[in-house]
């Protein structure tokens, strides 16, 4: 059999992606990075970095960026909490994931952004559980009737009462590390069984341009100690916070992956960590930073490129939108990162449901999204050789009739040839007509209905879930918070 061809897409020359890793390296030994965290500055500076004077900006010499990359992983290996499946972050593997941290909802119904409660992140996760394209979850929205000091706590754990998947999240506040990783480590069984098999991946994301402030840099230092994958969500944005040039900015989001890859590795050589970034292509028009644009899209296929070529997993926020409701431009965004993704080979690609500049999460844009990514895992997938011959024994006797709808060869692939679509419509104009002209933001409505139906239940035990709960309780009390119960 002739091997199947993955399709794949390249944005940089061997000959420009060397200049501008080259470049990244001068300009973190040049102008150097400022890195608010005494801990890290001190890791950098016995290592052999220099630290201007009292200040603290740093000037990392191109030798430790070099040994950094020789500790850190080529790949990871997440499981899910019920350790049924895993997923390998690494080579050319694609997982999605949705969009993270999400200020508002889109409500279907209201057509209208509103401030999501408890209950909507109940449902966030219980669909993602139900969405077979997304490989991970994500604390994709932050609750606006929780205390906001301990609202990085709460989202993780409802993602873990309602949802097996790996998790995407993060900090807001260095001491939410603490009561994160109790419940982690509740679920998992044990730190060592968690670092084993890690459950979260944990954002960190520098300032632009060329700072690692304290949160983030302690996000850094904590996960790598405890085993957990970090990933790092550079954020330029070009004429703006970056240099206007796409190659300009992607020096300067290599060179702020860098510092943080060299972090991790003085905090704990080995420690997983993943080379990414959620950059924009700066709209000078709108004064927006436009996630949906395709030079946007471009940046991130780039830098995919760059952080294979160093020897890192990888990942982008691209699969998204900028619309402002589930409309033509939400397809069309959405449909055209997660393909270009797809095919630069991104290991984690965030976004999916997200709209509006990353601040709003959709559930029927998620259930669309699903179909999009279902769409893109076929796409890599290739044209493959199901035969040997190809198709030539199928033929019958030149005069002799063939009815490939029965046929056994039918029944045998086209299953497997062709991917079908939970909520796309492929009905005829009046089969369309006669079930009343649903948008696809309305079929995606009644898909949500379908997978929810009433109640969302955990899928945790009882005792798990009261573990969570003491955990949560313990953690607020100690900030002065009151959460009742």
């Amino acid at each position: 059999m002739v091997p199947t061809l993955r399709p794949s897409v390249h944005f940089l020359s061997d000959t420009l992606l060397k200049s501008i890793v080259d470049e990244s390296y001068l300009l973190l030994e040049r102008v150097g990075v400022f890195v608010e965290h005494a801990e890290a500055i001190n890791l950098l500076r016995q290592a052999g970095a220099r630290v201007e004077g009292g200040s603290r900006r740093v000037f990392i010499p191109a030798g430790l960026v070099e040994h950094a990359l020789e500790t850190a992983p080529h790949s990871i290996k997440m499981f899910s909490a019920d350790e049924e499946t895993s997923f390998h972050v690494g080579g050319d593997e694609v997982h999605f994931d949705p969009g993270s941290a999400a200020l508002r909802i889109f409500d279907h119904g209201l057509q209208a952004e509103r401030t999501p409660g408890v209950n909507d992140l109940v449902r966030f996760h219980g669909l993602i559980q139900l969405l077979e394209n997304f490989h991970l979850q994500s604390t994709g929205l932050i609750s606006g009737d929780v205390p906001e000091s301990i609202s990085d706590c709460h989202r993780l754990s409802v993602a873990l009462q309602y949802c097996t998947k790996p998790i995407v999240t993060g900090l807001f506040t260095v001491k939410g590390f603490k009561p994160m990783f109790e419940m982690l480590t509740a679920v998992r069984g044990g730190a060592a069984a968690l670092r084993e098999k890690p459950l979260a991946i944990f954002d960190a994301c520098p300032s632009p341009p060329l700072q690692w402030s304290s949160l983030t840099t302690q996000s850094l230092i904590d996960c790598a100690r405890a085993g957990i994958p970090s990933e790092l969500v550079a954020m330029p944005l070009t004429g703006a916070t970056a240099p206007a040039t796409l190659s300009g900015a992607l020096v300067q989001l290599t060179a702020e992956n860098l510092a943080g890859v060299v972090i991790t590795q003085l905090a704990m050589p080995g420690a997983p960590v993943i080379f990414g970034g959620s950059p924009a292509c700066f709209d000078m028009h709108a004064a927006s930073p436009p996630m949906g644009s395709i030079e946007t899209m471009m940046i991130d296929a780039a830098y995919s490129q760059i952080g294979k070529s160093l020897g890192l997993p990888t990942h982008a926020y691209t699969g998204l939108s900028d619309s402002k409701c589930v409309d033509a431009q939400a397809g069309l965004e959405t449909g055209m990162g997660a393909v270009l993704g797809a095919l630069s080979g991104i290991n984690v690609i965030s976004g999916g449901g997200m709209m509006n500049y990353e601040s709003t999460q959709s559930l029927e844009k998620l259930v669309l999204d699903n179909d999009i990514c279902g769409m893109a895992y076929r796409m890599i997938s290739g044209i493959s050789q199901r035969d040997e011959p190809i198709a030539l024994d199928l033929y019958p006797e030149p005069g002799c009739e063939i009815e490939f709808l029965t046929h056994p060869h039918t029944l045998q692939w086209h299953a497997l040839e062709q991917r079908y679509p939970h909520v796309i419509n492929r009905d005829g104009y009046d089969q369309w007509v006669q079930s009343g002209k649903p948008t696809a933001a309305d079929q995606a409505a009644r898909r949500v209905a379908e997978l929810l139906g009433g109640d969302v239940h955990p899928v945790i035990s009882n005792d798990l879930q009261r573990e969570l709960n003491d955990i949560m309780q313990s953690h607020a009390k100690h900030l002065d918070v009151n959460l009742g119960g």
